[in-house]
């Protein structure tokens, strides 16, 4: 029998020029069967604005939750506290992100920090591109304790890299440093967090020209980063060697010529598939991971069951992936062959309004 799987859930309450739709009533904790796919609603959340992107510390099963209000100087970030046994999640406090569409936040590894990237449409206030914050012993959030704004635009696409767009900020698996995908500048930038929480630019790698990278995810021992880049759907392979990027690799998510914008990036927990999400073709593209070089060849594409799938999530198990289909109003549910990489639908749908983040966690 298999461990039950908590699914956190972020969905869009407020419309703004890039989310056509808000059906969403703001955060849903559930709990997922794995082996009978059903699902059960928990908690929920409905007092907060755009939950877009969350993170999960299971350790405390708390959740830091972005809200992303169009027009906003400065985003906010929120943590909560869910308790299983009493199926309820409890609000404890917020912070502004010092940036305006606050677009992801990480945890460290110790625990101690939450980063922050904004991605910062137009200017005014702090226009910090990236942000740290402590994390407090109750699981509350401190006030921005570091912060670093990106100057320069790529100019490739005059509408998307007009000037930087910090989209997500990773910690690389040896905790040396933190890695944030800049949309604006086609760029992967490289920090430094001291025990202050004050952030140090280190370096940077440029990605192909007019990419406009979005997303990041790191193979086990962190040696090898796959970066989804959102406007030539396309994926890049690239080495980490504990100071440096190098670019390795470049491959499409898509087929040619068709209109669609990459958006999440995951491998599979045991790093032999690597999978990316299409909105426009609507779909997840499925790679095989050389075990020695980190190259990725492609497997096929998967119709993600609705449209724009915006999130994605795989199970712990590596069994499911769970797709956030935005403006179809579900989840789909996706069955995951551990022997090829290749997903298949289940038929199975969470119906919920307008869902854009899903984090899966066990306790």
């Amino acid at each position: 029998m298999s461990k039950p799987v908590y699914m956190a859930v972020g969905s869009v309450t407020r419309e703004t020029p890039y989310y056509q739709n808000a059906h969403g009533t703001g955060i849903q904790m559930l709990l997922l069967n794995e082996d009978t796919l059903e699902t059960t609603l928990l908690a929920s959340a409905q007092g907060v604005d755009n939950p877009t992107f969350l993170s999960v510390d299971a350790a405390t099963a708390t959740l830091y939750v972005n809200s992303e209000v169009f027009g906003w100087v400065e985003g906010t970030i929120s943590a909560y506290r869910f308790n299983a046994d009493a199926s309820s999640l409890t609000y404890i406090n917020k912070q502004v992100s010092q940036g305006s569409i606050t677009a992801y936040n990480a945890i460290s590894a110790d625990g101690r920090f939450l980063l922050a990237a904004n991605y910062a449409a137009g200017r005014g206030g702090p226009d910090q591109s990236v942000v740290a914050l402590p994390i407090r012993e109750d699981g509350g959030l401190g006030p921005v304790s570091g912060g670093a704004a990106h100057s320069g635009a790529a100019l490739h696409d005059p509408e998307r890299q007009e000037r930087s767009h910090a989209h997500c900020i990773v910690q690389t698996v040896d905790r040396t440093a933190w890695l944030c995908a800049d949309l604006g500048l086609d760029q992967i930038l490289i920090y430094t967090l001291d025990e202050t929480g004050a952030l140090a630019r280190t370096g940077a790698v440029n990605l192909p020209e007019g990419s406009g990278p979005r997303h990041i995810t790191q193979q086990g021992n962190g040696q090898l980063v796959y970066v989804s880049n959102e406007l030539t759907s396309t994926v890049s392979a690239l080495s980490w060697d504990g100071h440096t990027l190098t670019l390795l690799q470049t491959v499409p998510t898509a087929p040619h010529g068709f209109d669609t914008h990459g958006a999440d990036i995951h491998l599979s927990p045991d790093g032999r598939y690597l999978y990316a999400s299409n909105r426009g073709h609507d779909s997840l593209a499925a790679f095989r991971v050389d075990p020695q070089t980190g190259l990725l060849t492609f497997i096929g594409y998967t119709p993600c069951g609705g449209r724009t799938p915006r999130n994605f999530a795989i199970t712990p198990s590596g069994r499911h992936v769970l797709v956030a289909n935005q403006n179809s109003d579900h989840i789909a549910l996706f069955a995951c062959n551990s022997e090829t990489g290749a997903l298949s639908d289940t038929g199975k749908r969470i119906e919920t309004g307008t869902p854009v983040c899903i984090r899966l966690f066990v306790l």
